[in-house]
């Protein structure tokens, strides 16, 4: 399973030729050479996690290919085919076994409102938590995506994250609106929380994927 980084918070997922494909979204260029796209994940409403115009070039290239996401984003995208998931639901979208955690955003602040947010465990190694600091208990993670830079993101918390999850490898996601000197700090953050639980740093530059 090879899992690929894209600008900001977009990731692709590809298993035995066949693709899943979560967040693409207003800070990530269109997604090229994409084959077999089986699913696409939202994990939640923000532009910067899905844009129709992703949606509607992904749909082009693969019709029919199943949305999931929470209600929030059901609302939202309404000229689309949604399958509402909520925390606790498991879906299986063959070779992809993907289980979903969490249910809401982390807190900008007091004045905007909260929305619906799912983390996402991929065939029980991968995990990434949306724009949400929710630990998916009980999994031994092989490979992180953190987010590193939001408006709602304070590095230390996002360091006791990666703490808590303990996953063998971690990579920075959610980076567009960080300087470069601010990325790599975080980075460094990430890499020594993981390295407390015997984990390490990946370091993915969009287009970029490791594999599990």
């Amino acid at each position: 399973m090879r899992v690929t980084k894209f600008e900001h918070a977009t990731l692709t997922i590809v298993d035995l030729g066949r693709t899943l494909i979560i967040d693409p979204g207003s800070f990530t260029a269109p997604l090229g050479e994409l084959e077999d796209v089986v699913g696409i994940v939202l994990t939640h409403e923000h532009a910067d996690h899905w844009t129709a115009d992703h949606l509607d070039r992904i749909l082009g290239m693969f019709p029919g290919t199943p949305i999931f996401a929470p209600e929030g984003v059901a609302a939202a995208a309404a000229a689309y085919d949604i399958t509402v998931v909520r925390p606790g639901d498991v879906v299986e979208v063959e070779p992809f076994r993907l289980e979903f955690f969490g249910g809401r955003h982390a807190v900008i602040h007091e004045s905007i409102p909260v929305v619906d947010n799912v983390g996402v465990l991929v065939n029980g190694d991968f995990y990434y938590p949306g724009d949400s600091y929710v630990v998916p208990e009980g999994r031994a993670v092989k490979l992180l995506a953190a987010p590193v830079g939001a408006p709602w993101l304070k590095i230390g918390e996002a360091m006791d994250f990666v703490l808590a999850v303990a996953p063998r490898r971690v990579f920075a996601t959610h980076d567009m609106t960080l300087s470069v000197a601010g990325r790599d700090m975080g980075r460094a953050r990430l890499g020594w929380a993981a390295e407390q639980g015997g984990g390490e740093l990946v370091v993915l530059e969009p287009g970029e994927g490791t594999d599990i």
